[in-house]
């Protein structure tokens, strides 16, 4: 746990497609390589607009989380979990409400925009309004340092920003921070206490920036501190206190380049996706049936890529001598559309297969998925509560 954190969610709706594997799940497996990963379901999330239709969530929670494991979301690497296991996202929402102004709520730039384009929906209840704030009471209570999102989301990060810079102005400093950060130096061990001593009175008597960067990497390097304890150093070398809640930075993430079939943006409303787990047979056939340049009538009809829904999967599933050979093929006549589609249909079926391969055994037994998200939900569960245990501390409520 002494990597950066990474948190990140998704409402269960079910199977994914292609556009979620190429928009979110690939950064998540290159990242859970590279930090600790938090990933989770937000089924509560999934209530503050579909309140009205539960039924669907139970079903589309395992479905979603098989097709996470399926684009290779290792839970040996990242912890899977779901939010409503956890009921500490409810009480850290709770507190924060407590403390949030309510014309930061109505500022959201989504809160008005989701009611414009679901008018036909009464989302006018608290849950759709504090949404952002259970929003970033998940990111919150992890400690996390980065939240992959797109640009649309970054005023939700800001929003969080905001909440964690004026809780920790509330409330301040960790009560029994200095005695708490001397227990912590006990736990070092060796000589690397006295080590640490020295530097930090080498950093805070002159300034020594040397001094700074060894400091902290003999924090990070100890692995037998807790997180809490880590911090509580680390604010104790630098003279600055721990601060209660972290506050997170936007994980930029380039949007999906992956439309639908028929050129939208690809969405179940719109009948036009590609599953990530797609049969081939379906899948060749979806291709295949794809519309193409109106202006190719028939077979010697030159035509143009670009006004074509087919060259949009070329250019994210094709090489860049096959792409040359799709304009220089279409624009001449000199190739058909069903030779057009082949390379695209090639492509996506080598991208599935290991998909498939890795989802058999959940589908098989779906005891296993359960048993994933369990194991998932203790170890979140721990991290959790030691944000809650000072959170209530920091507000006057870890009395007995």
């Amino acid at each position: 746990m002494s990597k950066q954190r990474v948190l990140s969610g998704m409402r269960p709706t079910g199977r994914l497609h292609i556009g979620h594997y190429h928009g979110a799940l690939k950064n998540w497996v290159r990242l859970q390589d590279e930090m600790a990963c938090f990933f989770f379901v937000a089924d509560w999330h999934a209530l503050t607009t579909a309140y009205d239709d539960v039924q669907v969530i139970e079903n589309s929670v395992w479905d979603m989380v098989i097709d996470w494991l399926a684009a290779g979301v290792d839970p040996e690497k990242a912890t899977v979990f779901i939010q409503s296991r956890l009921p500490q996202h409810a009480e850290l929402h709770v507190l924060l409400s407590m403390m949030t102004p309510l014309g930061w709520l109505e500022r959201v730039p989504t809160y008005k925009d989701q009611q414009e384009k679901l008018s036909g929906k009464d989302l006018a209840t608290y849950g759709f309004l504090g949404y952002p704030l259970l929003q970033s009471a998940d990111i919150l209570l992890y400690q996390a340092n980065h939240v992959p999102v797109g640009e649309d989301q970054v005023p939700h990060i800001e929003f969080t920003r905001e909440v964690a810079r004026r809780f920790n102005h509330l409330f301040g400093r960790e009560p029994g921070f200095e005695d708490k950060a001397k227990a912590a130096l006990k736990k070092l061990g060796g000589k690397r206490d006295k080590l640490y001593l020295e530097l930090r009175t080498r950093y805070q008597q002159e300034g020594d920036k040397e001094a700074l960067a060894q400091g902290r990497a003999l924090i990070a390097e100890s692995q037998s501190l807790a997180n809490a304890d880590r911090e509580r150093l680390y604010g104790y070398f630098d003279g600055s206190g721990k601060q209660i809640l972290t506050e997170p930075g936007a994980l930029l993430t380039e949007a999906s380049r992956v439309v639908g079939l028929d050129g939208q943006k690809m969405s179940k409303s719109y009948g036009n996706t590609i599953m990530m787990r797609e049969e081939p047979e379906a899948l060749a056939k979806k291709i295949k049936t794809m519309p193409t340049d109106t202006n190719r009538v028939r077979r010697t009809d030159p035509g143009d890529p670009a006004r074509c829904p087919v060259w949009n999967f070329h250019q994210v599933y094709s090489s860049p001598e096959t792409r040359e050979w799709v304009q220089a093929g279409c624009r001449s006549a000199g190739i058909g559309c069903i030779e057009c589609k082949q390379p695209v249909i090639d492509a996506m079926v080598a991208e599935q297969a290991p998909m498939h391969e890795r989802a058999m055994k959940y589908v098989q037994n779906p005891k296993l998925v359960r048993e994933v998200v369990e194991h998932g939900n203790e170890r979140a569960r721990k991290v959790a509560e030691e944000t809650m245990q000072d959170v209530r501390a920091a507000m006057g409520l870890a009395y007995s």
